[in-house]
């Protein structure tokens, strides 16, 4: 695309090139750059409602960083490097998002069509099904990326990092009791994976179902019925009661025939899905909830250690003593599941609450909230799918991190929310 809305483009339908590079999630950040200096360049800038929330929650940010020396009761873990490199990107990636949304909502409708946005996220989640199914049919997929060959080992070596430069098709775990593979590819984690796949899913329908024509309505059954086998191979829960209540959201929100539609087609597809192969395996997922019990104990050891420092957090996050099955710290031979997980670690609300305090996953909690409350009267087509992805945003800061990928994915979804004021003729 030429023209002021390339680094949407790049970010959106470039993204396999981004992660092949070993850039992936931090893409946005890269692009942060020209998108700032094109912005700087039209000014006066226009900006949402909210914006001053986000700028809190950054301030915020920044003081927190006065705490990243000190270890709270229950934890563990020197002051060093991986803790400045994890505190610094999170800083960046909270900054890039920011400088996109008012990037997106400062161009044009002749310069950006709504239309095409939307149609762009489409086409990242036809990329997110196909890394799925790589995942799913060659989970030992992998290799080294430019980005890692380049940087020094004391970088690439951190845990955190490892997972943003080094491209796996799957991540496996003993989710089921066995060794299975969950997709990830072409994104951070499987749990990334799984978060942005409904985001997109959304705008997929919206872009190419709603506003589509015939052999585009056709094209859109076949890469979601192809969607289902990566959705449940990635065993995740939590992308499941995501598109439960979508859909429960949908049958609400619409009317007339739309609805009636709507509940066919759901009862058609539940039907077939039953029926195939994919059931047994959701079934299994459903009996071994084991995963409950790690949750709990990082949610709790979370709001233990940041009781000890409420309205500002750590900065950073800390590592647990112990962890759901033993005080013991590490692996051993004897305990090969023992191990110190990371607090924050289980969503973006337990993640701001160590990081920032609850002052900051406040402000997190106000901004989305206040989105949905602005746009709840818009029953456009993007209006529509904007409020449910605020709503996504909402259910799954209890369940997933929103870093790294799926905040960029929520922003431009904001983003969408706020350009429909525009186009619609109403203040912003």
């Amino acid at each position: 695309m030429i023209g002021p809305a390339w680094p949407i483009a790049a970010l959106l339908v470039g993204y396999p090139l981004w992660w092949a590079l070993g850039f992936g999630g931090l893409s946005v950040v890269v692009l942060a750059v020209p998108m700032a200096v094109l912005l700087w360049r039209r000014r006066p800038i226009k900006v949402p409602r909210g914006f001053g929330l986000w700028l809190l929650l950054l301030a915020g940010y920044l003081v927190s960083g006065l705490m990243l020396g000190e270890s709270p009761p229950g934890t563990y873990g020197e002051f060093g490097a991986g803790r400045l490199i994890g505190y610094g990107m999170r800083f960046a990636l909270y900054c890039a998002v920011l400088i996109m949304v008012l990037y997106l909502g400062n161009l044009t409708e002749r310069e950006l069509p709504q239309l095409r946005l939307v149609r762009m996220l489409g086409v990242l989640f036809v990329i997110t099904v196909a890394g799925g199914l790589l995942g799913v049919l060659a989970p030992g997929f992998e290799f080294t990326s430019p980005v890692e060959r380049l940087l020094p080992e004391w970088i690439a070596g951190n845990p955190f990092v490892q997972n943003l430069i080094h491209p796996t098709a799957a991540q496996t775990q003993k989710v089921l009791g066995f060794s299975l593979p969950r997709p990830e590819a072409p994104y951070e984690w499987a749990n990334a994976w799984g978060s942005n796949a409904s985001v997109l899913l959304v705008w997929f329908v919206v872009g190419w179902w709603v506003y589509g024509r015939a052999r585009q309505k056709v094209f859109v059954a076949v890469v979601v019925a192809l969607a289902a086998v990566p959705i449940v191979y990635s065993l995740n829960r939590g992308l499941w009661i995501g598109l439960g209540l979508a859909v429960l959201y949908l049958i609400v929100r619409v009317g007339g025939r739309t609805r009636v539609a709507l509940c066919a087609t759901v009862a058609a597809a539940v039907l077939a899905f039953l029926l195939s192969p994919l059931a047994p395996l959701f079934a299994q997922r459903l009996d071994r909830p084991h995963s409950n019990d790690i949750r709990a104990f990082t949610v709790s050891a979370t709001l233990a250690a940041a009781a000890h420092s409420p309205v500002i957090g750590y900065g950073n996050t800390r590592n647990a003593t112990g962890n759901h099955r033993s005080i013991t710290t590490g692996k051993t031979g004897w305990c090969p599941g023992c191990g110190h997980p990371p607090l924050g670690s289980d969503g973006q609300l337990w993640l701001l609450i160590i990081t920032q305090g609850f002052t900051g996953a406040a402000l997190y909690v106000a901004f989305f909230v206040g989105a949905i409350r602005r746009h709840w009267r818009d029953r456009s087509p993007i209006g529509l799918g904007g409020v449910l992805v605020m709503g996504f945003v909402l259910l799954y800061m209890f369940i997933y991190d929103g870093l790294v990928t799926p905040l960029s994915l929520y922003l431009i979804s904001f983003a969408l929310l706020w350009r429909n004021t525009h186009t619609a003729g109403g203040s912003s």
